[in-house]
């Protein structure tokens, strides 16, 4: 039974700094490259961070250069999001996302999702 059981969210002050855990299990996590999305009410999920399978890559939304790093623990099948100098458009639900990927054929599996919310 695949699951990804995100924690680490709660209410931050602007400035302030959370770091997200994704736990995974059910699946070969280390041939999985390993996304963070996030969707704010109203609007469309949107890619957050990602990193490859062996963690040598990551990319990153332009709104969370500089304040955002991805990074995994193969050997704890986790997968990582350390926020810093968090602003109140980063409040949103974040989700953790494995895309799987054998030739052209891709799949993925979604976490329940961890509330991030700014304390104003």
């Amino acid at each position: 039974q695949v699951q990804l059981v995100e924690s680490g969210g709660g209410l931050v002050q602007p400035g302030g700094s959370l770091r997200l855990s994704c736990a995974a299990s059910g699946f070969t996590f280390s041939r999985y490259a390993m996304s963070w999305y996030r969707q704010s009410p109203g609007k469309e999920r949107e890619l957050v961070a990602a990193i490859t399978s062996t963690g040598g890559s990551t990319n990153y939304a332009d709104s969370v250069t500089g304040r955002f790093a991805i990074s995994r623990d193969n050997a704890k099948n986790t997968v990582y999001l350390q926020m810093s100098s968090l602003k109140s458009e980063d409040t949103a639900v974040y989700y953790c996302n494995a895309l799987g990927s054998v030739g052209k054929v891709k799949w993925d599996y979604w976490g329940q999702g961890t509330q991030v919310k700014g304390d104003a």
